[in-house]
This record gives C-alpha cells, sequence and structure tokens, in this order.
C-alpha cells in the first residue's frame, strides 16, 4: 500500500486531503489484484479475443454476455432471420453464452442480430462484442455483420517513436472531412486530407468519431457498439490502411474514445440487451445522465471493467492506435458530473461526490494502456482541474500523460466578447497561458471542435463575423477584416507558444474555416452544408484563407523543429500600457504588440546578449500582414547597465503583430 505519494509532496496544499488521495490510490492497487491476480492488465482485458464471433479451422464460435437472459438465438440473412433451434446458444458459467456452428452455415458479409429472450420479454439486439455494424440504406435498421475477411490485413508500416514526444495535433472528423455534400470516407480522408496534415507539420493525427453511433449529429459522442469502427466512414481495412499510411509518414494517430457514457438505444447499443438494464449502467437515479440523453456505466461492476479496459486493449492493438483522448472524464469523476460546480476550492474534489470506481477505472485504463504501449498518448479531456488526473499512478494520480487545457478556448471567448482591443489585459493573458501544475503535461489550444459547433462561434467567426462572405479576397480592403486576420494569428502563436506540452487545433480552424458545423438533421433539411470543409478556401492563393494557412504552415513546422515543449516559458516583459507581451522559450524569443493602433521604433527588450534574427512575423504579406517589419534584418543587443546581466534588445514592433527571433547560436529553423 501506498502512504506519501509524490503528488502530495508536490503540492503541499493537498495534505488535508491525504488520506482520499491515498485511499483512491490504494484502491486502484487492489482492483488490479483482485481482477489480475498474478497476470496483467493486458491479459485480462483480452475479452474481445474471446466473445463475439470468431472463425475457427472448421467452423464459428460466437459467444456473448447475458446474465439476465432466458434464450439467446442467432438470427441473420443466413436463416432468414428466423428463430431456428440449430441457431440457438448454450448457457455457460457467470452469465456467459456460446454458439458453435460448422462451415456453411455463416459467411463473411452476411447480416445477423441476436434474439434476446428474457423473463416478461424479447428483444432482436446487436451484440455487445460485435466488430462491425452497418445500416440498411433502405431501412436505416442496423445490423451487425460477419467481418472475417479471408486475407488478414497486412500492415506496411513500423509504430512511430514516441520517446521524448511531443503533440503537435490534428483533431479530425472523417465524415466531414470532404468538401462534396456527403459523408466523407476513411479512403477519401487518407488520400485528400492527410496530405494536408504531413504538409502543415502536424505529427498527430486525433480522429473523432470512429466508433460506431447510430445518430451521425451526435459527433461520434453517442456510442451504440464500441468495438465496431465506424461503417460509415468504409470498412476496417480502410481505417487500419489511413493509420498504417499516416504511421509511414511518422504521423501518430489517436482516437476520440468514448467511456463516459453510451447512447440510450435499446435496438442499437447496449440500453436493454438481456432485458435488464442496470446489465452494463447503473439500477437507480445514476443510470441516465442529466445533460446528455444517455446511458452512464457502472464502474463498478468487474464485467463492465473487463468491457472497457478490452476496448482499450482493441483499438491499441488490432487497429495501432497510438493513443487516445478520452472523453467526458470529467462526467467520469463525479457523481453529479460536474455540474453546477465552480471548482474554485480543493475541497470540491475531495468532498465525498467523486465516483472512485470511476477514478480506479480510468487508473487501470491508463496503467494497461503504458503497459501495452510504453509512450502513448493518453489525453483527458476534464474541465474540472482534477489534481494528478495526468500525473502516474503510482505517484497518487490518475495516469493519463497529458491534460487538456480547457480553460483557454473559453479565456479566449470571454476576451474577444467582453473587452476592447486597448482594454486587453497583457498580464492576464500571460498568466493564464502559462498558470498549469508543475507535475503534469498539458495540451494547450485556441479552439478545437467545440468552438465550431452551432450555438458557439470559432475565433475568426467571432473576430470577423459576417465580413467573412464579403471581403476575403487579398485584394479587399476592410478594417473588420484586417482585425480579424491579425488578431487571429496572435491568439495561435501565442497560444501554441506557450503550451505546455503540446497544441492542439481542429480541422479547418487553423485556415479561418468561415462556418460553424451543424450536422444533417430535420432542423437543417437534413442538409450536409454545414458538416464539410472547404479545403478550396486555403488551396486558392486569390484569398485571405490561404494566407492564413501559409502562416500556421510556418507556425507548426517551426514548433517542431525547435522542440519547444520540454522547456519553460521564461518571461521578459509585459507592459499593459503599451500592450506588449515577450518572452522566451527553449532559445526562441516570442514578442507580441497587441496594441491596435500604435507601433513602437527601438522598443527595448533585457535578453541574453548576442545577434537575433527573425524566424516568424505575423505581419508578413504572405501571411495577410501588412510587410511593416523586415524580416532580413539582423538585431544586436547592446549594453544596457541598468538591466544588469541582460542586454538591450532594440526592436521595431508594428501594431497587432507577433513575432519568434533567436539568437545566433540557436540552430536555424527551416
Amino acid at each position: 500500500m501506498i502512504n506519501n505519494p509524490r503528488l502530495i509532496q508536490n503540492d503541499p496544499w493537498l495534505e488535508p486531503f491525504g488520506d482520499a488521495i491515498v485511499r483512491r490510490m490504494n484502491k486502484a492497487v487492489e482492483r488490479e489484484q483482485e481482477l489480475v491476480g498474478d497476470s496483467t492488465l493486458q491479459s485480462f482485458a483480452s475479452g474481445h479475443l474471446w466473445f463475439g464471433l470468431h472463425k475457427e479451422e472448421n467452423g464459428w464460435i460466437m459467444r456473448e454476455w447475458a446474465p439476465h437472459a432466458t434464450e439467446i438465438f442467432l438470427i441473420g440473412t443466413f436463416n432468414d432471420w428466423q428463430v431456428e433451434e440449430a441457431f440457438r446458444f448454450e448457457r455457460l458459467d457467470h452469465g456467459n453464452w456460446e454458439i458453435k456452428l460448422g462451415d456453411g452455415f455463416i459467411a463473411h458479409g452476411d447480416r445477423y442480430k441476436l434474439l434476446v429472450r428474457w423473463e416478461g420479454g424479447e428483444g432482436n439486439r446487436i451484440p455487445a462484442w460485435c466488430n462491425r455494424v452497418i445500416q440498411d440504406p433502405e431501412t436505416h435498421v442496423f445490423d451487425a455483420q460477419v467481418w472475417i475477411p479471408d486475407q488478414p490485413f497486412h500492415w506496411k508500416n513500423p509504430l512511430p517513436d514516441l520517446k521524448d514526444f511531443q503533440p503537435l495535433i490534428y483533431e479530425a472528423h472523417i465524415g466531414m472531412a470532404t468538401e462534396e455534400y456527403k459523408v466523407g470516407s476513411y479512403s477519401e480522408f487518407r488520400e485528400k486530407v492527410l496530405p494536408h496534415v504531413i504538409h502543415g507539420g502536424y505529427n498527430t493525427l486525433q480522429l473523432m468519431a470512429v466508433q460506431e453511433h447510430p445518430y451521425y449529429g451526435s459527433f461520434g459522442y453517442h456510442v451504440s457498439n464500441f468495438f465496431a469502427s465506424s461503417s460509415r466512414f468504409g470498412t476496417p481495412e480502410e481505417l487500419k490502411k489511413l493509420i498504417d499510411e499516416a504511421h509511414g509518414h511518422g504521423i501518430t494517430v489517436i482516437m476520440d474514445i468514448v467511456h463516459s457514457h453510451a447512447v440510450k438505444n435499446e435496438n442499437e447499443g447496449l440500453g436493454l440487451l438481456d432485458g435488464d438494464p442496470a446489465q452494463f449502467f447503473h439500477g437507480d437515479h445514476r443510470r441516465e445522465h442529466v445533460a446528455w440523453d444517455s446511458l452512464c456505466f457502472d464502474y463498478g461492476k468487474n464485467e463492465v471493467t473487463h468491457f472497457l479496459l478490452s476496448n482499450v486493449n482493441y483499438w491499441l492493438t488490432e487497429f495501432r492506435f497510438d493513443g487516445f483522448r478520452f472523453d467526458g472524464v470529467t462526467s467520469m469523476l463525479y457523481y453529479d458530473h460536474g455540474l453546477g460546480r465552480d471548482f474554485t476550492s480543493y475541497d470540491l474534489y475531495f468532498d465525498g461526490g467523486q465516483d472512485e470506481d470511476a477514478i480506479t477505472y480510468l487508473s487501470l485504463a491508463n496503467k494497461m494502456i503504458q503497459e501495452i504501449r510504453p509512450g502513448a498518448l493518453s489525453i483527458a479531456e476534464d474541465m474540472s482541474g482534477y489534481p494528478g488526473l495526468a500525473v502516474p499512478v503510482e505517484q497518487g494520480g490518475v495516469g493519463f500523460n497529458y491534460r487538456l487545457a480547457m480553460g483557454t478556448p473559453d479565456y479566449w471567448i470571454k476576451t474577444i466578447k467582453e473587452k476592447a482591443d486597448e482594454a486587453w489585459n497583457v498580464s492576464e493573458i500571460f498568466h493564464e497561458l502559462t498558470s498549469k501544475r508543475a507535475d503534469e503535461k498539458t495540451v494547450g489550444y485556441a479552439e478545437s471542435h467545440d468552438q465550431a459547433l452551432v450555438g458557439d462561434k470559432t475565433i475568426i467567426f467571432r473576430l470577423i463575423d459576417k465580413e467573412m462572405y464579403w471581403h476575403m479576397n487579398r485584394d479587399s480592403q476592410n478594417l473588420v477584416v484586417d482585425r480579424g486576420i491579425a488578431l487571429h494569428k496572435m491568439i495561435r502563436l501565442i497560444t501554441a507558444a506557450t503550451a505546455g506540452n503540446g497544441y492542439l487545433n481542429f480541422m479547418g480552424n487553423e485556415f479561418g474555416h468561415p462556418e460553424w458545423i451543424d450536422f444533417p438533421r430535420a432542423g437543417n433539411d437534413w442538409s450536409y452544408q454545414y458538416a464539410r470543409r472547404q479545403w478550396s478556401l486555403v488551396e486558392n492563393r486569390e484569398l485571405k484563407y490561404h494566407q492564413l494557412g501559409e502562416f500556421d504552415i510556418k507556425m507548426i513546422h517551426l514548433l517542431a523543429i525547435a522542440g519547444i515543449y520540454n522547456a519553460s516559458c521564461n518571461h521578459v516583459k509585459t507592459d499593459q500600457a503599451d500592450l506588449v507581451i515577450a518572452f522566451e522559450r527553449k532559445g526562441l524569443l516570442f514578442v507580441f504588440n497587441f496594441h491596435p493602433v500604435i507601433s513602437y521604433t527601438d522598443y527595448g527588450l533585457a535578453v541574453d546578449a548576442g545577434k537575433y534574427t527573425t524566424l516568424l512575423c505575423s505581419d508578413q504579406p504572405e501571411f495577410g500582414g501588412f510587410g511593416r517589419y523586415d524580416t532580413a534584418m539582423i538585431h544586436r543587443t547592446t549594453v544596457e547597465p541598468s538591466f544588469g546581466f541582460k542586454q538591450n534588445l532594440k526592436l521595431y514592433l508594428p501594431s497587432r503583430t507577433g513575432m519568434v527571433l533567436r539568437r545566433q547560436d540557436i540552430p536555424r529553423v527551416r
């Protein structure tokens, strides 16, 4: 048992809550011992190799966990969806069921379901462990599909090296990645969008909506079939080919995994698989999520833990994902899902309102991820700031190796909405962007898919609004657009430069995609107008979208080569009167003049002595700027007695401009 974890040693403010922290740690240790014994977590979490449908040498075998069922039959296209004795399951121990079939009974491509009977009812169900689900284009009914191709997929490329990795994440949705008015495919993404990611310098691709979900408009967050890659985008092999090709270009691929809740659907999902509403979920008032209209897993059940851990193992090994972004972690951590809490005090993390079964599950999942793939990314989407979330389990944490800096987008929205440009508080900006727990890694971002959805606005749309539709030609003159483009670049540059240990961007936001995301639904006449990305905008050199895209490419490449995320930000200057921020990070000097109208000549900064050259300036014409700054100039520091050991670097700082410089002895970034 662990009594004095490093989490508390690193943060004395946690000492009053030491008993709760130690109890949660030891609960994870005890649960692992209970489940695993002398084996490993991966060995325990191998349910996908036993449950579900599998091809054997002389036939087929299928197993399902359904403790409340009284009878189960396999029905499908192979028996005209009729109940037949030859397709009856046999009950095994511990609520498990099994059927064995010889060759010729079923074949690759057949559609099937389970006819499950229980005391007082019955229903057609999609098996919990199935790895392929398809929707009939005419009836819109979902069925499981036998998917065991004759030839297994052949991987061509090695897994990326994750040692000392610094993620630059491109968050993407396969279906809405095409410019056409339709659902895009894995193959189209690989052929048309992956090149954008590669060219843009991003080293990590985060794929959303991979797990099968019956309602496209849920953005993939109401999952029905946890082991099935969404067939609306293509086949499992086409997803594997996308991942394999990304690996071939050195790009890590992570998955947006949803274990925080499940869709309520009974015919498609787990809602009433064997007639028991509490089979996978809580059986009381906690069963339904009050805000999401979904079902909440009971993480205290061994069978649920086994199911979800096996799911993690499956995606890591079968599809070679390099890690996960865990969705809805805040909802998992608290009985009230964190709703209505402001989390302004440590007491709110240890007041008894925490779901310690969920915390235990997450701890085991994160430990197993590293057991299977050392260095794999495990990123927590948590709005509460739960202490120790991204600290190793053995040190008192939950074991994620990154958390999302979710307060940053909210801060930028609040600043843009509520403050005039001349009232932006530069000290507050620097503090907000650099204040992070020292013992945790964070991924920073200015905006993600959340800010692009209908009901919210992207940064570019908040800055420019309707003017985007009329004045985004390069030769168009418009003060609103000029302001918006300048601030868009500055906000992204300073956010990426101060990000703790990684940076994230959502597909299209890098070039200021002009429209929100709205999936086909009754309210928009099932239109794909806003469920797509208009790549032609960034590819058109006559548009300012292209200029924004070029700035992002240069910024990401610069950060990737410089590798700044293993160094801290060192404050150089924040001046509220001048609206100037300057800081150093791993030999790079970042300088921002947020003033809307005033440019400064010979602006002095106290820095290390040397020659400074400019690597990037947001005011360059190719980035939609005015070209007021000479990027070819070499700046030499001069002695300034009042600066002590530092010297004076005098720069010209155009208004609304961000720039990056380096000392001559820092390796050149190309």
